[in-house]
């Protein structure tokens, strides 16, 4: 079967990718290898016959267990690699924090709210509880602090507009699906140019918030269910879905999708997924679809 193997690197270590790309040459059970550049010193594909995928991701990834500083991404070489929808979580993966630790913080909690958030994205607590908990200590919070946070706070994560428009711009439809805050999703969604976006409401009351987030909550399996709906809606297949994110709430989305990513992610969630971005920003994940660096929009 034909396989691609894509390969992203730092150019300042352009070094570790050519030598990456030596070891795979030299593995002999791989026929017909072609090297295709998709950045100079940044990313390259390589594309290989092997009789069976499960044979080549294990040889594949024993390879590349010696270059950690290069990200990778093995698939079947197939037409539909250029995904037609994105699927993305929010918080630190779109955006570099988490809002509910920074909320936090403007109540005198934030070491308490970002350990249950830390335990809770590493799949140590069950995420609705965990949710319920930490929005309760934002209680009486003025909502004023929400525009304050996100415009003081909230920076999008390097690499985000680039493969949302990319993606965008070559027909795929783009959603963001958060267990964070509507709030926070409406702004981040707008400014990075997703189509759609979903998440948590907070409940208010006179200008302040009252410890409650509104049911049902967004959380592991809502955003599966969005994955599903989002194709039924657009008529597409979960193959034909990109997804990424980093918490244990992810996990099943990740699956489902025909690509689904960890993006700088908890030891669980990076290892229950298709590819893991460990080093670079996400325009990684266009080239994993195979995008040049003179396809790319929005940098």
């Amino acid at each position: 079967m034909d396989i691609v193997l894509t390969l992203v690197v730092n150019p300042e270590r352009s070094g570790d990718l050519n030598e990456a790309c030596r070891h795979i040459e030299s593995i002999n059970v791989f026929s017909d290898i072609n090297i295709h550049v998709l950045a100079k010193h940044c990313s390259i594909d390589i594309t290989f016959k092997a009789e069976y995928f499960s044979e080549a991701n294990e040889i594949i990834s024993g390879a590349m267990a010696q270059y950690p500083h290069v990200d990778w991404c093995l698939q079947p070489d197939l037409p539909a690699r250029r995904k037609r929808m994105l699927i993305a979580d929010m918080d630190s993966t779109m955006i570099t924090v988490e809002c509910i630790d920074e909320l936090a913080d403007f109540v005198g909690a934030k070491e308490q709210v970002s350990r249950i958030t830390e335990a809770a994205m590493r799949g140590e607590l069950d995420f609705e509880d965990a949710l319920k908990e930490r929005v309760a200590l934002l209680r009486g919070l003025p909502t004023e602090k929400l525009e304050t946070c996100y415009r003081e706070r909230i920076k999008i994560m390097h690499g985000a507009k680039a493969l949302v428009q990319t993606m965008a711009a070559n027909g795929a439809f783009t959603a963001l699906v958060s267990g964070g805050f509507t709030f926070f999703t409406e702004r981040v969604s707008a400014e990075i140019g997703f189509k759609d976006h979903r998440a948590n409401t907070l409940e208010i009351n006179e200008g302040s918030l009252t410890g409650c987030v509104v049911e049902p909550i967004c959380g592991a399996s809502a955003k599966l269910e969005a994955l599903h709906e989002y194709c039924d809606d657009l008529g597409l297949t979960a193959y034909q879905v990109l997804a990424v994110g980093d918490g244990a709430n992810d996990i099943p989305m990740l699956q489902a999708a025909g690509l689904g990513v960890a993006y700088h992610a908890k030891p669980k969630t990076a290892a229950a997924t298709h590819a893991a971005v460990r080093n670079g920003d996400l325009s990684t994940l266009l080239y994993f679809q195979g995008y040049a660096r003179d396809e790319f929009v929005g940098l």
